[in-house]
């Protein structure tokens, strides 16, 4: 697909990855010279005309979705039988390898990204659209650190033709929802119980449920109650556990009954833990401003006796007031002074520089905060900066915090053994390893391995490939058929023969007849017919005739011997409803006459031999 132009506007520039419905590629829109995401189904899905209808309708109902936490779809079409969904690109990564990567993330940061995945869906929700299979997968988290809700559409389309496949339950059970686990009809509420699962995983690290299968686990989430968050990590704000317990309330009642309530909870927790945060920061900085004590100096008035000290005028108290103002501008000012009136440039670019030599640029240009961040990624070389945040060109003051995304390289993952499971187990391990299978899928014949099953995979088991490199994939198509043999006026032990050579078998359950075509003994009729293409092993039912046969017939058979004083060999082959048959067979001195009288059954052909060679044969009715 690399390389290749869809409807004459899409160029596939590379794989980026894939899942059991799709492959998804990173592609350019050669009209609007952009970069976009190209989203191919399966070919297995292109052939389901119902499947590939609800695709289409649904991916074209999304597309009039516009808002910032959602992916833009911007086409939808088919060509060279391929369906295909044109949507923005996104510069990131998915939160479910942010989850990985960091294990837990803060309180904050999870509050922020689950605020925008329910305005996303409250946006969705308002327009009778339905996600049905909100995970961290399909949550994209951009180099800004927005976040992006993606696979709208899609979901929904595979929801009904594929649930109960085994590629399609397993890369989402562990975000289903009850009612989605029992098979029934879902909606808003469902979506919010996924999030409830996709923020239990961002405080925690963990699923709130695991299993040994897809059904183990989707009966967890129809009977079982999660471990508490604060369990898990003593650390999470106990506002954010019980938004998380609400959200996967078992009774959808139970739950936010919209996207809406759940984005102003999480809005208010993080007001409040914001206000907390600064208020206990104000307290632990020693040089925050705050009202304290004024400091007197001991002078020889203040060592005067309390009786004299009172006898003096005391000062009026709106003098303490002036002063103590005056003391809080100053304060103030010196802050403003420090923290805000502070130097400006133009932040450079370190994008493509090694970290050594990014640190050193921003160091150069007077930046006292650097942040780095180590991540993978399938292009961008080990140690060389991925992106950073504040973009080049862009002005900012020197105390700014500026964060570099600097490459691990390529992520690689072990390839895993599908060998002899089926193409749809095989698709979805794979898919579990973070692999992908290469877009044509093989087919051979196998006498080891029963249709179906996968014979053979390129590269081998055990093998490190880099994250989302594809595996091709060989799958039996059972034993080489054989073709069924003509049997017709053979005895049963010359069809046993004739069987037994292309490795079938005679049916002993064998059918008489009386014929007067065949003769007594032969075979007259077979199933399966002669030149039908059947597994090894297969039987076939014969059927012999009781006779009485064909009657007797004489061919009156001419031949001249040339006259040269040389004996020569007559030799005269009869085939008929008997077989092919030497009839005749004598010396004879050149220029001799011979006429012999030839008994046939049936049609015959009969042919005559002159020393071997032909020269001449007829046909008898």
């Amino acid at each position: 697909m690399i390389g290749k132009l869809l409807g004459n506007r899409y160029e596939i520039l590379e794989q980026l990855g894939g899942g059991g419905m799709a492959i998804v590629y990173k592609g350019r829109d050669t009209v609007l010279n952009r970069l976009v995401t190209i989203k191919v189904l399966r070919p297995e899905f292109t052939s389901d005309d119902d499947f590939v209808h609800r695709f289409r309708r649904e991916a074209q109902a999304v597309a009039s979705l516009s808002h910032p936490n959602i992916v833009s779809i911007y086409d939808v079409g088919r060509a060279d039988a391929v369906d295909y969904l044109v949507m923005e690109y996104v510069e990131g990564d998915n939160l479910k390898n942010l989850i990985r990567s960091q294990g837990t993330l803060d309180s904050d940061r999870a509050i922020q990204i689950a605020r925008q995945v329910s305005d996303a869906l409250e946006h969705a929700h308002g327009n009778n659209i339905v996600h049905r299979d909100v995970k961290p997968q399909n949550i994209l988290i951009t180099s800004g650190g927005r976040a992006k809700l993606t696979d709208f559409g899609i979901a929904r389309g595979a929801t009904a033709a594929t649930l109960t496949q085994t590629d399609s339950i397993v890369g989402s059970v562990h975000y289903l929802s009850p009612e989605q686990a029992r098979g029934e009809t879902v909606g808003p509420q469902s979506d919010i119980y996924s999030l409830g699962v996709v923020l239990y995983e961002m405080v925690t690290g963990v699923l709130p449920f695991q299993g040994d299968t897809p059904i183990s686990v989707a009966l967890k989430h129809i009977q079982d109650d999660p471990i508490r968050p604060s369990n898990l990590n003593p650390a999470i704000d106990l506002r954010l556990e019980k938004i998380v317990t609400r959200a996967m309330a078992k009774n959808p009642s139970e739950r936010y009954q919209t996207a809406g309530q759940m984005v102003r909870e999480l809005e208010q927790t993080f007001v409040d833990s914001f206000d907390e945060s600064k208020r206990t920061a104000a307290a632990d900085d020693e040089f925050a401003t705050r009202v304290i004590p004024t400091v007197r100096r001991v002078n020889a008035e203040d060592s005067q006796p309390v009786q004299d000290r009172k006898s003096k005028k005391k000062r009026p108290i709106w003098i303490w007031v002036v002063l103590m103002v005056l003391g809080l501008i100053g304060a103030g000012t010196a802050g403003f002074q420090f923290y805000l009136n502070v130097g400006e440039i133009v932040i450079p670019s370190v994008v493509g520089e090694t970290y050594e030599d990014a640190q050193s640029i921003l160091d150069g240009k007077g930046i006292k905060s650097i942040q780095i961040s180590w991540n993978n990624h399938p292009t961008v070389p080990v140690n060389r900066v991925i992106s950073q945040d504040p973009p080049p060109d862009e002005k900012v003051k020197v105390n700014r915090i500026v964060t570099i995304n600097v490459s691990k390289g390529v992520e690689h993952k072990t390839v895993p053994k599908v060998t002899g499971l089926s193409l749809s187990e095989a698709i979805a391990t794979i898919n579990q390893s973070e692999l992908n299978v290469a877009d044509t899928v093989k087919e051979k014949y196998s006498n080891d391995y029963r249709q179906g099953l996968v014979m053979e995979q390129d590269p081998k088991d055990g093998l490190s490939l880099a994250k989302g490199a594809p595996i091709t994939l060989t799958v039996s198509k059972g034993p080489m058929p054989q073709r069924v043999p003509d049997l017709a006026g053979k005895t049963v032990e010359q069809a046993r023969t004739e069987l037994e050579k292309v490795k079938l078998k005679l049916d002993e359950n064998i059918n008489r007849a009386v014929s007067t075509d065949f003769m007594s003994g032969q075979v007259i009729a077979q199933s399966p017919a002669k030149g039908t293409e059947v597994q090894e092993g297969t039987a076939v039912q014969v059927t012999v005739s009781d006779g009485p046969g064909p009657k007797e017939r004489i061919a009156s058979v001419k031949a001249r011997i040339d006259d040269d004083n040389e004996k020569h060999e007559l030799s005269i082959v009869v085939t008929d409803v008997r077989g092919a048959n030497e009839v005749y067979k004598k010396t004879h001195q050149g220029g001799k006459f011979v006429e012999e009288k030839i008994p046939y059954y049936g049609k015959a052909l009969v042919q005559v031999y002159i020393d071997g060679d032909l020269i001449s044969e007829k046909k008898f009715e």
